[in-house]
């Protein structure tokens, strides 16, 4: 048993170290210490889809409330126009958040996540699918990378798990007009299932249906410019997401996002105060699920075996091998 626990952390870490440097590489990143905590006043923390509720901490000794990040999308666009990073260049931070308010805690959904947080100054000139694409395509190759390297390192997983050569572009309309009565995670599995790895674009606005794909945030990804990789699972026999990204929100994007999301006010915050002023750069940017990402190459059926988190006693009778 402690073999095996020994193993384990050795190939995590393993995975970890090289995505974090092939990453790095692929996209010009220098790794930066990422924070935990962020003030609310500021308008830095994300809010995902609106409905998550962050964790609360109290400071005592500054008498103020503070939140535990979603994640850090918003604060890596600041420190990137704080230092001035140039076109070109960009960070990636190891983040950790909690998120209580999981709808429910499954094989892929824990209250812990950890993702590396990624962004990126690009010209204003580039805010173009074509961007998107190649930035994609980049982070792909990264992934193809650290799946080839794990696997000529530990060749104990029968049968070796494959990515395609080329990751497939896919717009949420498209997939709509394709699986008009399928739910949206069905023509995820669907399409992911046929090509291995795709790249859904275009995730927040509303589709011909009047409904949008998923619900993301209106004042960090521009909804035309961003979109989801996922790959196939084959130990859990549906597509796992691992990014979510995007070409984020310029002036334009961000006022009629707010408004169309109802959250109009939230244009007064600091943070989007200085967006709309044109003081932050332009930037591409997203998060990549570590525990996930792990979990995917080691062909584990649950990402508990890869990350310290809490779990029902059910979950822990199922999975006798959680951390």
């Amino acid at each position: 048993m402690k073999a095996t626990f020994i193993s384990r952390q050795q190939e995590i870490r393993y995975i970890k170290q090289t995505f974090t440097e092939a990453l790095s590489e692929a996209l010009n990143l220098t790794e930066v210490q990422a924070p935990l905590l962020t003030d609310p006043s500021q308008g830095t923390q994300d809010t995902l889809s609106g409905y998550e509720k962050a964790v609360q901490v109290s400071v005592s000794s500054l008498q103020q409330q503070y939140e535990v990040v979603h994640s850090l999308a918003k604060w890596k666009r600041a420190v990137l126009g704080r230092y001035d990073f140039a076109v070109g260049e960009g960070i990636v931070a190891q983040m950790k958040a909690l998120r209580p308010d999981e709808e429910a805690l499954s094989e892929i959904h824990s209250v812990l996540v950890d993702q590396w947080d990624w962004e990126q100054v690009i010209a204003k000139t580039t805010r173009t699918e074509a961007q998107l694409h190649y930035t994609v395509q980049q982070i792909y190759a990264a992934l193809q990378h650290t799946l080839k390297s794990y696997t000529e390192t530990f060749t104990t997983r029968i049968p070796v798990l494959t990515l395609p050569a080329k990751i497939h572009f896919v717009t949420t309309q498209e997939l709509l007009t394709r699986y008009p009565n399928l739910s949206p995670k069905e023509r995820e599995h669907a399409i992911s299932k046929e090509h291995g790895a795709v790249f859904i674009q275009n995730v927040g606005a509303a589709l011909s249906d009047g409904k949008a794909h998923d619900i993301r945030a209106p004042d960090y990804d521009d909804w035309q410019l961003n979109g989801d990789i996922l790959v196939w699972n084959p130990v859990l026999g549906k597509s796992l997401e691992l990014s979510s990204m995007g070409i984020r929100v310029d002036r334009a994007a961000l006022l009629k996002q707010l408004q169309s999301a109802g959250r109009a006010d939230d244009a007064e915050k600091p943070w989007h105060q200085l967006l709309l002023a044109e003081k932050l750069p332009q930037t591409v940017g997203g998060g990549i699920g570590q525990s996930r990402l792990v979990m995917w190459i080691m062909q584990l059926p649950h990402i508990g075996y890869v990350q310290q988190s809490v779990w029902a006693p059910a979950t822990h009778a199922a999975h006798a091998e959680l951390l």
